[in-house]
This record gives C-alpha cells, sequence and structure tokens, in this order.
C-alpha cells in the first residue's frame, strides 16, 4: 500500500499543491453533525436533517484517512462538529491521531459546554491546542446566541479558566462571531480578558452561510472592530454600550485600549491578524475572511463528518471519500480523489466574488461543514 512506500524523493510529487502554488498541511474534521447548543451564525432555525450514523466515518475510516493524509503532507489536524466533545469516543479518536505518523499538532475548536468532563483525558491523548467558542460575556445574550439556558454559558466560562490552569495550552484561544446590534459593544470587555490571561481573543467577522440570516449590515468589518477597541480616530462609529441587565458586570467604554500593536506580520496559513495591548499579558486576533481574505496562504482541507472533503469553507464543490473507501479503493486511489480535488481549488471564496456570492452557492449550514 502507499503508506508503506513513501520516501523522501516522492514527498515533493505527494504534496497537495493546488495551481495556486499553495501546499495544504492542515486538515479540519468535523465528527458529528450534532451539537448541545444552537448557535444563530451556525445552526438555522429550524435545525438541520442529521446524516444517519451508518453514512458517517467510523474509527477505523478515520484512522486510515488521517494517515493517508499525513502521507500527502498534512501535519497538523483540528477537531471540529458541530460539536466534537459529543462525540463518545472522542478521546480514542485524538489518541489515534495523534499517534499517527507525521502529525504534529492535533487541535480542537470546543464550545466547552462539557469540556470540563474530559480536558485531562483530552490532554493525555495527546491534544496540544484548543479553541473555545464565546460570543458573549453575558448571560441574557448567551442564551439569544445560542438558544440555550444561561447554566451552559457558566460551564464555558469555566472551561476557559480549566484550559488556562492546565497549563497545556498556550495560549487558550477564545473564538468571538461579532454581529452588529448582537453583541459589538463587547469588544473592549473581550480585550480585558487579555489584561492578565494568557488567552487569544479571536474576533471573527460574521460569515454567509445556508441560512444563518447573514446580512451586510449585520457583519461588523475588520476595521469597524479595531475602531471599536481603538477608538473611532474619525470622530465616530465605536459601538455604544447598552445597559447590562441587573447582576451583571458594567460593560467596557469602546475606545479603551488606545493603540494596537501588531504582534507579526501574518504568517503562511495564519488566519488571524494579532495584535497586543502595552500591559496585557495576552493577545487579541481578527478574523477578517469577508473583509481582508487570507485565500492567497490557505493551506486547510476539511473532511466532513459524513466523509466529504471540502477544499475551499465558501465552496459548495464536495467530492466523497467515504464512497471510495468502502467500496474497495486503495490508497493510491483515494490519493488521487484528493489531489484531483486540491487541484480544483478555486483562488479565493469558493470563486465568489462577494459574501452575496457565497450564499447564492447554497453551501451546507455551517454545523454540517465544520468550524
Amino acid at each position: 500500500p502507499l503508506l508503506s512506500r513513501i520516501d523522501g524523493t516522492r514527498a515533493e510529487q505527494l504534496m497537495l499543491r493546488d495551481t495556486f502554488g499553495r501546499v495544504h498541511t492542515y486538515l479540519r474534521i468535523s465528527l458529528t453533525e450534532r451539537c448541545n447548543l444552537r448557535c444563530v451564525y451556525c445552526m438555522p432555525e429550524h435545525g438541520v436533517s442529521l446524516t444517519h450514523s451508518d453514512k458517517l466515518l467510523h474509527p477505523g475510516e478515520l484512522s486510515r484517512l488521517v494517515k493517508l493524509f499525513a502521507t500527502l503532507g498534512v501535519n497538523k489536524v483540528r477537531l471540529t462538529g458541530g460539536e466534537p466533545t459529543v462525540r463518545k469516543d472522542i478521546v480514542d479518536v485524538c489518541r489515534m491521531i495523534s499517534a499517527t505518523p507525521g502529525i504534529r499538532t492535533v487541535a480542537m475548536t470546543t464550545n466547552g459546554v462539557v469540556l470540563h468532563r474530559m480536558l485531562g483525558d483530552l490532554v493525555t491523548a495527546g491534544l496540544t491546542a484548543v479553541n473555545i467558542s464565546l460570543d458573549t460575556l453575558r448571560d441574557d445574550r448567551f442564551m439569544q446566541i445560542t438558544r440555550r439556558p444561561a447554566a451552559h454559558h457558566h460551564r464555558v466560562m469555566d472551561a476557559i479558566r480549566l484550559a488556562e490552569t492546565s497549563g497545556r495550552f498556550d495560549p487558550v484561544k477564545v473564538n468571538c462571531v461579532v454581529m452588529k446590534g448582537v453583541n459589538d459593544d463587547e469588544l473592549c470587555d473581550f480585550v480585558a480578558l487579555t489584561k492578565d490571561r494568557n488567552l487569544e481573543v479571536r474576533f471573527i467577522e460574521f460569515m454567509p452561510f445556508d441560512d444563518n440570516h447573514w446580512a451586510r449590515s449585520k457583519m461588523m468589518t475588520f476595521m469597524e472592530m479595531v475602531d471599536s477597541v481603538e477608538g473611532d480616530r474619525k470622530g465616530g462609529g465605536a459601538a455604544t454600550p447598552s445597559t447590562p441587565p441587573a447582576g451583571e458586570p458594567p460593560l467596557a467604554r469602546p475606545g479603551a485600549f488606545k493603540r494596537l500593536v501588531p504582534v507579526r506580520s501574518m504568517a503562511h496559513g495564519d488566519t488571524a491578524r494579532l495584535f497586543r495591548i502595552d500591559g496585557h499579558r495576552g493577545r487579541i486576533g481578527f478574523i477578517t475572511s469577508m473583509t481582508n481574505q487570507f485565500c492567497g496562504q490557505c493551506n486547510r482541507l476539511r473532511l466532513t463528518a459524513d466523509g466529504n472533503l471540502k477544499v475551499c469553507l465558501f465552496g459548495s464543490d464536495e467530492v466523497s471519500l467515504r464512497d471510495p473507501l468502502r467500496s474497495g479503493a486503495s490508497d493510491e486511489d483515494i490519493a488521487d480523489i484528493i489531489k484531483k480535488a486540491v487541484l480544483q481549488k478555486h483562488e479565493a471564496l469558493g470563486g465568489r466574488d462577494t459574501p452575496e456570492g457565497i450564499l447564492a452557492s447554497r453551501n451546507r449550514p455551517m454545523i454540517t461543514i465544520g468550524g
């Protein structure tokens, strides 16, 4: 089989290089379509029709595919969902991936709701990086955004603390999708979290997916976010904080942080533009998928829970790897399918020019793609 015949002379041929010269070394694997939250930007209001369990990749298939991607140059795997921690064998999957020759990083993006039950086991199994999604610091807004009770919010906050105190993640990353009229007045509150904590808060532009009610008027752009944190240098435009409910902490004043200092230029494959604030232990980042695309350095591929390969988050094109696996295809056959799919990757945004164009392509809902 292919897995036993890789040598240095073939490494260059096996690299997953597309027609724009981008080499793909990062695979994001959705382990499940299920989630214990119902976030408005991810889950359609009417829900989704879940794929039957028989059509989802089982552990043996995942193992074979991860080994194959590793021979093709992939060295980083991120576990996503849905919510990956609702999968009962998540620890075993993590252990299997971390033991795969060639895989150097095993990361996970999670909402943190049940992370406290398994974080220690995941670290022992080889988890090396964690991103925890948190879109608000307020209970009432958490219920609005996730359609779930405030108790879940408390568990997420506790999960961030637990990940920090474990000392195994440098830093713990916190993902925040920013939406105008929803949570755009909390940016400075999130920035304040980085004062004495080893956190990287990452503000994400609201992205369009099937049935998530995206509109340009709801999207807070990178520069608008910067203005809200630093203070609008043109004399207006920073978000105005609303009055928090009784018992909630007061909101920080927009523009409370006068200068964001770039940490470094974006390295190959980076998605976040990173900044620090003098006197802060942590740092903040901005993921500018809509206004300042980083497609030119994209090194990511996505494997959906039902076994489809997506070469672009925003593209509707997919190719099944599950079906050839189950029909007896060889490693060489599947590698050829993967390489041909990579060669079809568009230069940017799945071949669309605008967010509206992405919506028109009728991509999947985010929850069935994987974060």
